[in-house]
């Protein structure tokens, strides 16, 4: 979804694993962009303990939306920390914004790029916030991302460009997707010539991500299950389209997945959030037993243990 185009359903969430400072951490975001809100917070129940570990009442998920784009905050437990294989570009259209938001994710942080004029932007930072999420400020012009101001950015850490070949994946799985622009690394550029030094493309209709490559110097940026990027899908159909994804099996539980890239997904029916939801504890308790001891969701079986209670 778009900030300028509030019908469209976004159909891919980025969806991050905090310790357990999910509450906060979707507090201070929403703070600090315009066009923001929580908009659901669900909480544990005791089913489920001896695989979460987490006491029943204490916040499970914070569902919100930055300047348009929807993300979930989950708090997990110490498993898994951020890294900058995935951050989060924000598009500024004036200077004054640039540094209001520099200053306020940078505080507590570290920044990994300074702010300052580089040869794609008059101002730019890459920082990585108190929570370790990293973001990459820039000015320049919404239009150009679509209207999209915040935007998923995945650098593939790698000799063998893995960039173009995710990109070419990614648009071919999802329909209505396409490559908007590659600029690669010419000869003498401490790259491989020919790499995906900025990308940018559309999937499903308009949900703006871009990509990169980078060199094997960078071997802490990783990917890292702690932001996952969660398809909603309605049908079994879907979620055994997008399952495809998955190539590494000891990963795959409770609709979880990572691809050959290295990339974590979620393949999530757009009914259980609707199930976990409802008033009545017990459909919740027998639907959350059911799908804790599922690896790709089976939206009948889904459905059986909801109806069940």
């Amino acid at each position: 979804m778009t900030s300028t185009d509030n019908n469209r359903i976004q159909k891919i969430i980025p969806h991050l694993w905090f310790d357990d400072q999910a509450e906060e951490a979707a507090t201070f975001y929403t703070s600090i962009f315009d066009d923001s809100k929580i908009a659901n917070t669900s909480r544990y129940t005791e089913e489920g303990y001896e695989i979460h570990g987490q006491e029943a009442g204490t916040v499970m998920t914070v569902d919100f939306e930055l300047a348009g784009l929807k993300l979930i905050a989950l708090n997990g437990g110490p498993h898994f920390s951020f890294t900058p294989a995935i951050s989060f570009f924000v598009t500024c259209e004036s200077e004054t914004e640039v540094d209001s938001l520099w200053q306020q994710l940078s505080e507590g942080g570290t920044p990994l790029m300074p702010l300052k004029e580089y040869g794609w932007s008059e101002k730019y930072g890459w920082t990585k916030d108190k929570y370790g999420l990293s973001w990459q400020i820039s000015l320049g012009r919404l239009e150009d991302v679509h209207g999209q101001k915040i935007t998923p950015s995945l650098m593939f850490v790698s000799n063998e460009g893995q960039a173009e070949e995710a990109i070419n994946l990614y648009t071919s799985l999802f329909d209505d997707s396409d490559i908007t622009g590659i600029l690669r690394y010419g000869a003498g550029e401490n790259q491989p010539e020919g790499t995906v030094m900025h990308s940018q493309f559309c999937l499903n209709n308009g949900e703006v991500f871009m990509a990169m490559d980078s060199s094997p110097d960078y071997a802490d940026f990783t990917f890292s299950e702690a932001i996952s990027l969660m398809i909603q899908c309605k049908t079994q159909e879907e979620i055994d389209h997008f399952w495809s994804l998955s190539t590494v099996p000891e990963a795959e539980q409770c609709g979880w997945l990572k691809d050959k890239f290295g990339v974590s997904w979620q393949v999530s029916p757009v009914q259980l959030s609707e199930m976990l939801n409802d008033p009545n504890p017990e459909k919740v308790k027998q639907v959350t037993k059911a799908f804790l001891q599922m690896k790709k969701f089976d939206l009948d079986k889904l459905r059986e243990a909801y109806r069940s209670a």
